[in-house]
Protein backbone atom coordinates (compact mmCIF):
# COMPACT_ATOMS: atom_id res chain seq x y z
CA UNK A 1 0.00 0.00 0.00
CA UNK A 2 2.53 2.08 0.68
CA UNK A 3 5.02 1.92 -2.59
CA UNK A 4 1.00 2.56 -4.42
CA UNK A 5 1.19 5.99 -2.64
CA UNK A 6 4.38 6.50 -3.50
CA UNK A 7 4.16 5.96 -6.51
CA UNK A 8 1.05 8.32 -7.00
CA UNK A 9 3.13 11.05 -5.30
CA UNK A 10 5.93 10.49 -7.47
CA UNK A 11 3.76 10.67 -10.61
CA UNK A 12 1.38 13.47 -9.34
CA UNK A 13 5.24 15.79 -9.02
CA UNK A 14 5.87 15.29 -12.73
CA UNK A 15 2.70 16.01 -13.77
CA UNK A 16 3.16 19.35 -11.38
CA UNK A 17 6.50 19.65 -13.21
CA UNK A 18 5.28 18.92 -16.53
CA UNK A 19 2.81 21.64 -16.17
CA UNK A 20 5.07 24.28 -14.72
CA UNK A 21 7.81 23.71 -17.03
CA UNK A 22 5.61 24.34 -20.31
CA UNK A 23 4.06 27.67 -18.46
CA UNK A 24 7.64 29.06 -18.82
CA UNK A 25 8.50 27.40 -22.29
CA UNK A 26 4.72 28.93 -22.95
CA UNK A 27 5.79 32.77 -21.70
CA UNK A 28 9.16 32.36 -23.20
CA UNK A 29 7.65 31.62 -26.85
CA UNK A 30 5.39 33.96 -25.90
CA UNK A 31 8.12 36.70 -24.80
CA UNK A 32 10.40 36.54 -28.09
CA UNK A 33 9.28 39.36 -30.15
CA UNK A 34 7.18 37.95 -32.49
CA UNK A 35 3.74 39.19 -33.20
CA UNK A 36 0.66 38.04 -34.10
CA UNK A 37 -0.10 38.61 -37.97
CA UNK A 38 -3.59 38.51 -37.05
CA UNK A 39 -6.26 41.55 -37.58
CA UNK A 40 -9.64 42.50 -36.59
CA UNK A 41 -9.97 42.93 -40.30
CA UNK A 42 -9.23 39.29 -41.89
CA UNK A 43 -12.05 38.21 -40.01
CA UNK A 44 -14.74 37.30 -42.26
CA UNK A 45 -18.07 38.97 -41.53
CA UNK A 46 -21.54 38.87 -42.91
CA UNK A 47 -23.78 41.86 -44.24
CA UNK A 48 -25.65 43.24 -41.26
CA UNK A 49 -29.10 42.80 -43.04
CA UNK A 50 -28.38 39.73 -43.80
CA UNK A 51 -27.37 38.57 -40.78
CA UNK A 52 -30.41 40.24 -39.61
CA UNK A 53 -33.01 38.55 -41.90
CA UNK A 54 -31.82 35.02 -41.40
CA UNK A 55 -32.37 35.87 -37.23
CA UNK A 56 -35.56 36.91 -38.04
CA UNK A 57 -36.58 33.44 -39.60
CA UNK A 58 -35.57 31.55 -36.27
CA UNK A 59 -38.35 29.33 -35.41
CA UNK A 60 -39.86 30.82 -31.87
CA UNK A 61 -39.79 28.04 -29.07
CA UNK A 62 -42.12 27.37 -26.18
CA UNK A 63 -44.64 29.99 -27.88
CA UNK A 64 -47.57 28.01 -25.19
CA UNK A 65 -45.90 28.45 -22.26
CA UNK A 66 -44.52 31.70 -22.61
CA UNK A 67 -47.77 32.90 -23.42
CA UNK A 68 -49.23 31.81 -20.32
CA UNK A 69 -46.32 32.58 -18.78
CA UNK A 70 -47.14 36.16 -19.74
CA UNK A 71 -51.03 36.47 -18.83
CA UNK A 72 -49.98 35.20 -15.20
CA UNK A 73 -48.25 38.32 -14.40
CA UNK A 74 -51.53 40.34 -15.34
CA UNK A 75 -53.06 38.84 -11.63
CA UNK A 76 -49.54 41.23 -10.27
CA UNK A 77 -51.30 44.36 -12.23
CA UNK A 78 -54.03 45.57 -9.70
CA UNK A 79 -51.14 45.06 -6.79
CA UNK A 80 -48.58 47.28 -9.26
CA UNK A 81 -50.90 50.25 -9.76
CA UNK A 82 -51.26 50.18 -6.02
CA UNK A 83 -47.71 50.46 -5.15
CA UNK A 84 -47.67 53.20 -7.75
CA UNK A 85 -50.19 55.22 -5.65
CA UNK A 86 -48.36 54.66 -2.83
CA UNK A 87 -45.34 56.17 -4.41
CA UNK A 88 -43.23 53.27 -5.38
CA UNK A 89 -41.18 52.93 -8.83
CA UNK A 90 -41.88 49.38 -10.11
CA UNK A 91 -38.35 48.16 -11.53
CA UNK A 92 -38.73 45.05 -13.80
CA UNK A 93 -35.26 42.42 -13.92
CA UNK A 94 -35.05 38.81 -16.16
CA UNK A 95 -34.50 37.28 -18.44
CA UNK A 96 -35.81 38.40 -22.19
CA UNK A 97 -37.83 41.63 -23.19
CA UNK A 98 -40.32 43.21 -20.80
CA UNK A 99 -41.23 46.12 -23.79
CA UNK A 100 -44.31 44.12 -24.38
CA UNK A 101 -45.77 43.36 -20.53
CA UNK A 102 -44.72 46.97 -19.60
CA UNK A 103 -47.07 48.41 -22.83
CA UNK A 104 -49.43 46.05 -21.56
CA UNK A 105 -49.62 47.13 -17.94
CA UNK A 106 -49.96 50.48 -19.17
CA UNK A 107 -52.44 50.32 -21.77
CA UNK A 108 -54.90 47.98 -20.09
CA UNK A 109 -53.79 48.97 -16.25
CA UNK A 110 -53.13 52.28 -16.33
CA UNK A 111 -55.90 54.14 -18.52
CA UNK A 112 -56.74 56.88 -16.25
CA UNK A 113 -53.20 58.24 -15.85
CA UNK A 114 -50.81 60.35 -18.31
CA UNK A 115 -48.37 57.80 -19.47
CA UNK A 116 -45.16 59.20 -20.89
CA UNK A 117 -42.71 56.75 -23.13
CA UNK A 118 -38.72 56.82 -22.89
CA UNK A 119 -36.98 53.91 -24.66
CA UNK A 120 -34.10 53.32 -23.55
CA UNK A 121 -32.43 51.28 -25.29
CA UNK A 122 -31.82 54.42 -28.62
CA UNK A 123 -28.41 55.07 -28.97
CA UNK A 124 -29.53 59.19 -28.20
CA UNK A 125 -32.01 60.08 -26.11
CA UNK A 126 -31.85 64.49 -24.47
CA UNK A 127 -32.98 64.14 -21.23
CA UNK A 128 -34.16 67.67 -21.42
CA UNK A 129 -36.30 66.89 -23.93
CA UNK A 130 -38.17 64.28 -21.33
CA UNK A 131 -38.41 66.59 -19.03
CA UNK A 132 -40.03 69.20 -21.03
CA UNK A 133 -42.11 66.65 -22.24
CA UNK A 134 -43.23 65.79 -18.91
CA UNK A 135 -43.65 69.39 -17.59
CA UNK A 136 -46.15 69.84 -20.87
CA UNK A 137 -48.61 67.18 -19.97
CA UNK A 138 -48.34 68.07 -16.03
CA UNK A 139 -49.40 71.54 -17.72
CA UNK A 140 -52.09 70.19 -19.87
CA UNK A 141 -53.53 68.08 -16.81
CA UNK A 142 -53.43 71.69 -14.70
CA UNK A 143 -55.42 73.77 -17.59
CA UNK A 144 -57.93 70.68 -17.63
CA UNK A 145 -58.56 70.81 -14.18
CA UNK A 146 -58.46 73.93 -13.52
CA UNK A 147 -61.34 74.79 -16.45
CA UNK A 148 -63.43 72.24 -15.02
CA UNK A 149 -63.16 73.26 -11.64
CA UNK A 150 -63.25 76.80 -11.50
CA UNK A 151 -63.12 77.56 -15.04
CA UNK A 152 -60.25 79.89 -14.00
CA UNK A 153 -56.60 78.84 -16.50
CA UNK A 154 -53.90 79.58 -15.38
CA UNK A 155 -51.87 82.20 -16.75
CA UNK A 156 -49.61 82.01 -19.50
CA UNK A 157 -46.15 81.18 -18.87
CA UNK A 158 -42.33 81.04 -20.10
CA UNK A 159 -42.44 78.61 -22.65
CA UNK A 160 -40.80 75.14 -20.76
CA UNK A 161 -38.14 75.03 -24.10
CA UNK A 162 -36.78 77.87 -22.90
CA UNK A 163 -36.20 77.15 -19.30
CA UNK A 164 -33.42 75.70 -17.20
CA UNK A 165 -33.52 71.86 -15.85
CA UNK A 166 -33.53 73.32 -12.50
CA UNK A 167 -36.77 75.14 -13.37
CA UNK A 168 -38.31 72.83 -15.11
CA UNK A 169 -37.32 70.25 -12.13
CA UNK A 170 -38.80 72.46 -9.89
CA UNK A 171 -42.08 73.11 -11.72
CA UNK A 172 -42.72 69.15 -11.79
CA UNK A 173 -42.03 68.80 -8.43
CA UNK A 174 -44.03 72.22 -6.94
CA UNK A 175 -46.99 71.25 -9.07
CA UNK A 176 -48.44 69.38 -5.89
CA UNK A 177 -52.28 67.91 -7.47
CA UNK A 178 -54.60 68.12 -5.01
CA UNK A 179 -55.79 64.39 -5.73
CA UNK A 180 -52.68 62.13 -4.27
CA UNK A 181 -54.48 59.22 -6.87
CA UNK A 182 -53.19 61.80 -9.84
CA UNK A 183 -49.90 61.37 -11.35
CA UNK A 184 -47.65 61.16 -14.37
CA UNK A 185 -47.00 57.63 -15.16
CA UNK A 186 -43.26 57.42 -16.70
CA UNK A 187 -42.51 53.97 -18.73
CA UNK A 188 -38.51 54.00 -19.37
CA UNK A 189 -37.84 50.88 -21.49
CA UNK A 190 -34.27 49.84 -20.33
CA UNK A 191 -33.14 52.81 -17.88
CA UNK A 192 -29.92 50.89 -18.39
CA UNK A 193 -29.85 51.79 -21.97
CA UNK A 194 -26.67 53.26 -23.28
CA UNK A 195 -28.34 56.78 -23.80
CA UNK A 196 -29.25 56.59 -20.07
CA UNK A 197 -26.74 54.72 -18.23
CA UNK A 198 -24.41 58.02 -17.70
CA UNK A 199 -23.97 59.49 -14.06
CA UNK A 200 -25.71 62.58 -14.87
CA UNK A 201 -28.70 61.12 -16.65
CA UNK A 202 -29.00 59.01 -13.86
CA UNK A 203 -29.02 61.61 -11.30
CA UNK A 204 -31.52 63.74 -13.58
CA UNK A 205 -33.76 60.44 -13.49
CA UNK A 206 -33.86 60.14 -9.89
CA UNK A 207 -34.78 63.67 -9.27
CA UNK A 208 -37.23 63.13 -11.53
CA UNK A 209 -38.67 60.54 -9.93
CA UNK A 210 -38.89 62.49 -6.48
CA UNK A 211 -41.46 64.61 -7.61
CA UNK A 212 -44.99 64.09 -6.50
CA UNK A 213 -46.74 63.45 -9.86
CA UNK A 214 -44.32 61.40 -11.46
CA UNK A 215 -44.33 57.55 -11.34
CA UNK A 216 -41.61 55.43 -12.46
CA UNK A 217 -42.35 51.69 -14.14
CA UNK A 218 -38.69 50.77 -15.46
CA UNK A 219 -36.78 47.55 -16.98
CA UNK A 220 -33.25 46.65 -16.91
CA UNK A 221 -31.37 44.33 -18.66
CA UNK A 222 -27.43 44.98 -18.37
CA UNK A 223 -26.31 42.37 -15.44
CA UNK A 224 -24.49 45.68 -13.89
CA UNK A 225 -27.07 48.09 -14.01
CA UNK A 226 -27.62 47.94 -10.36
CA UNK A 227 -24.35 49.71 -10.44
CA UNK A 228 -25.57 52.88 -11.25
CA UNK A 229 -27.46 53.83 -8.23
CA UNK A 230 -26.35 54.31 -4.69
CA UNK A 231 -28.29 53.72 -1.71
CA UNK A 232 -30.27 56.86 -1.58
CA UNK A 233 -31.33 56.37 -5.49
CA UNK A 234 -32.59 53.09 -5.11
CA UNK A 235 -34.49 53.53 -1.52
CA UNK A 236 -35.44 57.37 -1.27
CA UNK A 237 -35.51 58.62 -4.92
CA UNK A 238 -36.26 55.79 -7.29
CA UNK A 239 -37.67 53.87 -4.07
CA UNK A 240 -37.77 50.86 -6.09
CA UNK A 241 -40.27 47.77 -6.05
CA UNK A 242 -38.20 45.30 -7.44
CA UNK A 243 -39.81 42.08 -9.92
CA UNK A 244 -38.74 39.58 -11.39
CA UNK A 245 -40.97 39.19 -14.43
CA UNK A 246 -38.47 36.68 -16.51
CA UNK A 247 -40.58 36.92 -20.20
CA UNK A 248 -38.18 34.79 -22.08
CA UNK A 249 -39.20 36.84 -25.55
CA UNK A 250 -36.42 38.02 -27.89
CA UNK A 251 -34.92 40.94 -27.78
CA UNK A 252 -37.07 42.04 -31.68
CA UNK A 253 -37.35 45.75 -31.19
CA UNK A 254 -33.97 46.60 -28.40
CA UNK A 255 -31.98 44.43 -30.95
CA UNK A 256 -32.64 46.29 -33.72
CA UNK A 257 -31.07 49.45 -32.41
CA UNK A 258 -27.61 48.05 -31.51
CA UNK A 259 -25.09 46.20 -34.00
CA UNK A 260 -24.62 42.91 -34.75
CA UNK A 261 -21.15 41.50 -33.36
CA UNK A 262 -21.26 38.84 -36.03
CA UNK A 263 -21.83 41.68 -38.76
CA UNK A 264 -19.97 44.91 -40.85
CA UNK A 265 -20.09 47.99 -42.14
CA UNK A 266 -21.83 49.45 -38.77
CA UNK A 267 -20.60 52.86 -37.95
CA UNK A 268 -21.14 51.98 -34.53
CA UNK A 269 -19.82 48.29 -34.75
CA UNK A 270 -16.25 50.44 -36.22
CA UNK A 271 -16.39 52.67 -32.73
CA UNK A 272 -17.07 49.55 -30.44
CA UNK A 273 -14.55 47.58 -32.02
CA UNK A 274 -11.83 50.41 -31.90
CA UNK A 275 -13.04 51.13 -28.43
CA UNK A 276 -11.99 47.72 -27.05
CA UNK A 277 -8.81 47.92 -29.14
CA UNK A 278 -7.77 51.29 -27.21
CA UNK A 279 -8.69 50.26 -23.65
CA UNK A 280 -6.22 47.35 -24.14
CA UNK A 281 -3.51 50.22 -24.51
CA UNK A 282 -1.82 52.08 -21.97
CA UNK A 283 -3.82 55.36 -20.97
CA UNK A 284 -0.75 57.58 -22.64
CA UNK A 285 -1.31 55.47 -25.67
CA UNK A 286 -5.41 56.71 -25.79
CA UNK A 287 -4.21 59.63 -25.05
CA UNK A 288 -2.18 60.24 -28.06
CA UNK A 289 -4.79 58.84 -30.27
CA UNK A 290 -7.02 60.99 -28.45
CA UNK A 291 -5.10 64.12 -29.67
CA UNK A 292 -4.57 62.71 -33.31
CA UNK A 293 -8.74 61.87 -33.26
CA UNK A 294 -9.56 66.43 -32.21
CA UNK A 295 -7.29 66.99 -34.89
CA UNK A 296 -9.01 65.01 -37.35
CA UNK A 297 -12.53 66.29 -36.47
CA UNK A 298 -11.36 70.05 -36.29
CA UNK A 299 -9.53 69.84 -39.45
CA UNK A 300 -11.91 67.69 -42.01
CA UNK A 301 -10.70 68.83 -45.02
CA UNK A 302 -6.71 68.03 -44.39
CA UNK A 303 -5.30 64.92 -45.64
CA UNK A 304 -4.32 64.01 -41.89
CA UNK A 305 -2.16 65.17 -39.24
CA UNK A 306 2.11 65.65 -39.73
CA UNK A 307 4.04 63.39 -37.64
CA UNK A 308 5.94 66.56 -36.56
CA UNK A 309 2.74 68.13 -35.24
CA UNK A 310 1.72 65.07 -33.53
CA UNK A 311 4.53 65.13 -31.98
CA UNK A 312 5.23 68.46 -31.20
CA UNK A 313 1.87 68.52 -29.26
CA UNK A 314 2.23 65.17 -27.55
CA UNK A 315 5.55 66.24 -26.06
CA UNK A 316 3.64 69.80 -24.66
CA UNK A 317 0.98 67.73 -22.82
CA UNK A 318 3.95 65.74 -21.31
CA UNK A 319 2.20 62.59 -23.29
CA UNK A 320 5.63 61.28 -25.10
CA UNK A 321 9.38 62.09 -23.85
CA UNK A 322 10.83 61.39 -26.92
CA UNK A 323 10.00 60.58 -30.56
CA UNK A 324 10.97 56.65 -30.44
CA UNK A 325 7.78 56.67 -27.52
CA UNK A 326 5.52 58.00 -29.89
CA UNK A 327 6.86 55.99 -32.93
CA UNK A 328 6.03 52.62 -30.52
CA UNK A 329 2.48 53.84 -29.81
CA UNK A 330 2.05 54.46 -33.42
CA UNK A 331 3.65 50.97 -34.68
CA UNK A 332 0.85 49.46 -32.12
CA UNK A 333 -1.98 52.00 -33.45
CA UNK A 334 -1.24 50.71 -36.87
CA UNK A 335 -0.99 47.03 -36.07
CA UNK A 336 -4.15 47.44 -35.24
CA UNK A 337 -5.08 49.56 -37.95
CA UNK A 338 -6.19 52.50 -35.69
CA UNK A 339 -4.31 54.42 -37.63
CA UNK A 340 -2.81 54.95 -40.97
CA UNK A 341 -0.27 56.73 -43.35
CA UNK A 342 -0.63 58.80 -46.40
CA UNK A 343 1.88 61.43 -48.05
CA UNK A 344 0.84 64.88 -47.86
CA UNK A 345 0.94 67.49 -51.27
CA UNK A 346 4.31 68.79 -50.11
CA UNK A 347 5.79 65.28 -49.15
CA UNK A 348 5.18 65.13 -45.62
CA UNK A 349 4.15 61.96 -44.39
CA UNK A 350 0.65 62.74 -42.69
CA UNK A 351 -1.22 60.46 -39.83
CA UNK A 352 -5.26 59.83 -40.57
CA UNK A 353 -7.75 57.31 -38.83
CA UNK A 354 -9.69 55.77 -40.91
CA UNK A 355 -13.10 56.07 -39.74
CA UNK A 356 -16.16 58.31 -40.65
CA UNK A 357 -16.80 61.21 -38.74
CA UNK A 358 -19.71 60.08 -37.12
CA UNK A 359 -17.70 56.62 -36.10
CA UNK A 360 -15.02 58.80 -34.89
CA UNK A 361 -16.66 61.03 -32.68
CA UNK A 362 -18.54 58.26 -30.91
CA UNK A 363 -15.01 56.41 -30.67
CA UNK A 364 -14.08 59.82 -28.71
CA UNK A 365 -17.09 59.49 -26.48
CA UNK A 366 -16.79 55.97 -25.71
CA UNK A 367 -12.92 56.39 -24.53
CA UNK A 368 -13.45 59.55 -22.61
CA UNK A 369 -16.51 57.71 -20.42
Amino acid sequence: MEETNNDLEEREEEEEFGFSRNYFLAKELGGSGKKSTHKLSDIRLVDEQELRAAASNIEPKHEKEVVALMNSYKSLYSKWVFELRCGFGLLMYGFGSKKALIEDFASTALTEYSVVVINGYLQAISIKQVVIALAEVLWDQLKNKRATTSGNLPKAQQPFNSRSMEDLLAFLDGSKAEDKDCFICVVIHNIDGPALRDSETQQYLAQIATCSCIRIVASIDHVNAPLLWDKKMVHTQFNWCWYHVPTFAPYKVEGMFFPMILAHGSTTQSAKTAAIVLQSLTPNAQSVFRVLAEYQLSHPDEEGMPINNLYTVCRERFLVSSQVTLNSHLTEFKDHELVKTRRHSDGQDCLYIPLMTEALEKLLMEINQ
